[in-house]
């Protein structure tokens, strides 16, 4: 069978079974790239030799990380052809992801947070800054949000998040604040928590909502390349540095193992070795 029919069929397989629509995009793009380089060939023809050496040519100008995720695409791909009966032999079962090292997550400090606070100009900018710092929230899942999500007596939010598992998260009063004058501005009948700028409005996109946050962090000066992720990060620091048991950390990030969310506590440590330093 072609590596074309495959895909169709495994694409079908893995939206029964929860894959997000942004995990599919970006499998797609992995698809893409093992089709232009070995072209629609049978799967058979595949082997473990074959896969190594797409993946040294592939991986020559990669970060770890990145091929890891190339390779995870692929064993997942494969291991169901195989599973499926579409394979005689998997050719990606001995094939092994690169190690990595651990990663601190970058964050921003308590005051970077209020420079940024500072540079909102408008209502939307800053109901959007506060809203996902206040909520930790994944900028995906923040951009599928619509105004019949948002619980303005409890001040919290039921989120779909990784694998459409769903999540209550709450936000704080300044973010309450700025989003209830944000709701009450807007004059549109689009069903979307965020929309654009410009009419007509529309949902706000992932891209746009970046494009924001960096609006805010070159008007604030920090001399950071801040994103959003970034704010989730120190979402989650502040939270550990204020005594939050790891627990309530991971679920309100949303995190399936707990192995995500230790990392925080690594950081947390660092910051107490820093001061500790600093004051003994």
């Amino acid at each position: 069978m072609l590596v074309s029919q495959v895909w169709d069929r495994y694409v079908s397989d893995k939206k029964i079974e929860g894959y997000s629509a942004l995990t599919m995009r970006n499998y797609h793009y992995q698809f893409c790239v093992l089709i232009r380089y070995f072209g629609d060939i049978d799967l058979n023809e595949f082997s473990t030799e074959l896969l190594k050496g797409f993946f040294v040519k592939e991986g020559a100008n990669l970060k770890p990380s990145s091929l890891g995720h190339k390779i995870r695409f692929l064993k997942s791909l494969f291991n169901w052809a195989y599973e499926e009966g579409y394979l005689l032999k998997n050719p990606a079962a001995k094939i092994k992801e690169p190690k990595l090292g651990k990663r601190i997550p970058k964050y921003l400090s308590e005051q970077e947070i209020e420079l940024l606070r500072e540079a909102c100009q408008n209502s939307m900018e800053k109901a959007l800054f506060e809203f996902m710092y206040s909520t930790g929230y994944r900028i995906g899942e923040i951009t599928k949000l619509n105004r019949k999500d948002i619980n303005l007596q409890s001040q919290s939010v039921i989120v779909s998040g990784k694998g459409d598992k769903e999540r209550d998260v709450y936000y704080n009063v300044r973010c309450d604040i700025w989003l209830k004058r944000y709701l009450d501005e807007r004059h549109d009948d689009d069903p979307s928590l965020f929309v654009t700028e410009r009419r007509p409005q529309h949902r706000m996109s992932v891209d746009l909502m970046r494009y924001i946050i960096k609006r805010i962090s070159k008007r604030a000066g920090i001399n950071k390349n801040i994103h959003p992720h970034q704010l989730r990060h120190s979402y989650a620091t502040h939270l550990m540095n204020n005594g939050a048991p790891i627990e309530v950390i991971q679920s309100l990030l949303g995190h399936e193992k707990s192995e995500t969310t230790k990392v925080y506590a690594q950081l947390s440590g660092k910051l107490r070795h820093t001061f500790y330093s600093q004051y003994f």
